[in-house]
């Protein structure tokens, strides 16, 4: 009898062995990927080296392995970006939107809200979040009517027998930049407040195995605004440091690559990953649950140059393709000379003044205050075509009129100088405000360097931030006055606060700018620069020389100076 204890043990380890198998779960994210759907940039009409389609081929290889259970992500932002998504947004909108169509095909298992998903509007995202074959998470983006999310707040993915709960959250700084009927009928939440609210709620609820954050928010609470604050833009540090229960958070928003452990209040460790942006990379974490309720997580941002793009992926969408190329095809009106976006950063310049004249034109206005949205944008002299304005105009914003005091403009531009342009002390400092710690980096965005059109005006870079910036009068000759209240032409993003121009420099209260709106146009600026240059036969790009930085020799050679570390 004694020869069966042996066997009897052997069955036992055996089973208890399997029983303590090691289950490995993989979880991929993409974030920001603004319509890279296929390797080519149709903007700049070039390949690139990353792209959904070299997304797709990573994801079939994820999904081979047999020893890993895996799950694909999004962190929002898809919607706005290529003219692919701009094409089937609001062009063809009796179709399914190329973007369902795939991110179903891909085989996304959830995804969040971006907000530049709002930017699109309304008839686009409800429609888009039918569409999508898995939840599109926003717990902080709350319908006013109900209180509820108006998204779904969270989701529970199944690993064999793990749970996995993916709780999702969108900058709350919308209303700073979109107009308020690109979100009729939502609020937005603080981040931090909404993870204290629904992570004890998941966790008696759902038992999850894993928690998951995916927050399209980054990962610099300083970026924007006071690590303390409320309503913080760009919070998923936050969240991880002051917020226990979660193990993994995927953070977006800032197009920043990084990964990096944080610990919580509670002194547990917490990973927080971000991708980047435009399917560059996809943020790679394997977590291997152990015997004993033991985990190890790993992770890596994979880069998608290191994989060729789909041959099968193409072919799947290579009907919309040939539909959005035609499009773009479309020749506006002809150019009579090149203009280029580098140039808007050293003064008045052909680009700049072409979108002031459609604003002052479109909106009649007293003046206009637009800033560069890209600076390796050159239109070149010949057929202006519909992929041109993707260069010129990159985002959809709305165009504002909104009622500002002479004392409002004039900090309005002191503002942006001061974020613009140095002290210069003596002829060989540079003009531009670099970076401290990276000669050749801006200090701040370009996109804040706002230029006005309608008025003459002068800034003095040997002058202090603040005491730069002198009006002199309407470019007509009529008197400029402190007193006046004048009529401003600007975008949406601007006129709701965006970049700091109307609240810290002109001083308005954030909660008096909707008041301050007296028109908008319900389709995008882009859409109206189209408009306009279309019913022209040719265009002569001129260059309205209506302000100037002093003092011009001093200028003249820096600007020489500068230029060198943009090429």
């Amino acid at each position: 009898m004694r020869i069966l204890y042996p066997i009897v043990l052997l069955v036992l380890l055996l089973t208890f062995g399997c029983q303590d198998k090691i289950t490995t779960v993989r979880i991929a994210a993409t974030t920001d990927v603004h319509g890279m759907i296929y390797p080519h940039d149709l903007v700049r009409r070039e390949p690139t080296n990353h792209s959904l389609s070299h997304i797709y081929n990573y994801v079939s290889e994820q999904r081979k392995l047999r020893d890993t259970l895996f799950f694909l992500l999004d962190n929002g932002d898809f919607l706005q970006g290529q003219p692919t998504v701009y094409y089937f947004n609001f062009i063809d909108t009796a179709t399914q939107h190329l973007s369902s169509k795939v991110m179903n095909y891909l085989g996304y298992n959830a995804g969040s809200v971006g907000n530049h998903d709002i930017e699109a509007g309304p008839n686009v995202y409800n429609r888009i979040r039918d569409e999508f074959n898995f939840p599109w998470l926003a717990a902080n983006a709350i319908n006013r009517e109900t209180g509820e999310p108006y998204f779904e707040p969270y989701t529970v993915l199944k690993a064999g027998k793990k749970r996995v709960a993916v709780l999702g959250l969108i900058t709350p700084g919308i209303p700073h930049w979109l107009p308020p009927n690109l979100w009729p009928g939502m609020e937005f939440r603080d981040m931090v407040e909404t993870a204290r609210k629904w992570v004890p709620e998941i966790m008696e609820k759902e038992q999850p195995d894993l928690l998951i954050g995916l927050f399209h928010s980054g990962t610099d609470a300083s970026y924007g605004g006071s690590t303390e604050s409320y309503m913080n833009e760009n919070a998923a540090l936050l969240v991880a440091e002051q917020v226990p229960g979660f193990d993994v958070i995927f953070a977006g928003h800032d197009h920043r690559v990084s990964a990096q452990w944080v610990i919580n209040s509670l002194g547990d460790s917490v990973l927080v990953v971000d991708p980047g942006s435009h399917a560059r990379y996809a943020g790679e974490v394997t977590i291997s649950f152990r015997p004993g309720d033991k985990k190890s997580i790993e992770t890596k941002n994979v880069p998608m140059s290191s994989y060729e793009p789909s041959g099968d992926f193409q072919r799947q969408f290579s009907e919309e393709l040939a539909q959005v190329t035609n499009y773009l095809d479309d020749t506006i009106t002809w150019l009579t000379s090149e203009i280029n976006g580098l140039d808007a950063i050293f003064g008045p310049s052909a680009m700049m003044s072409l979108i002031h004249q459609v604003q002052l034109e479109l909106s009649g206005a007293q003046l206009s205050f637009t800033a560069p949205l890209s600076l390796n944008a050159t239109l070149n002299e010949g057929p202006i075509r519909v992929s041109d304005m993707f260069k010129l105009y990159r985002f959809e914003n709305m165009l504002y009129s909104m009622e500002l005091t002479g004392t409002e403009v004039d900090g309005f531009l002191e503002y942006a100088a001061g974020l613009w342009f140095s002290t210069m002390t003596e002829p060989t400092d540079h003009l531009l405000n670099f970076s401290n710690d990276n000669l050749g980096r801006l200090a701040n965005p370009y996109y804040n360097f706002s230029s006005a059109a309608g008025i003459d005006y002068t800034i003095d870079v040997t002058k202090p931030a603040g005491q730069r910036v002198i009006i002199h009068s309407f470019s007509d000759g009529t008197p400029f006055t402190e007193t006046d209240t004048y009529l401003v032409a600007l975008n949406s993003y601007r006129g709701n606060g965006g970049g700091g121009h109307l609240t810290k420099g002109a001083g308005i209260p954030q909660k008096e700018l909707p008041q301050r709106i007296t028109w908008s146009t319900e389709i995008d600026l882009r859409y109206h620069i189209m408009s306009s240059l279309s019913e022209k036969d040719t265009v002569s790009p001129g260059v309205s020389h209506n302000w100037s930085i002093l003092p011009e020799e001093w200028v003249k050679k820096a600007i020489k100076n500068d230029r060198e570390y943009f090429n």
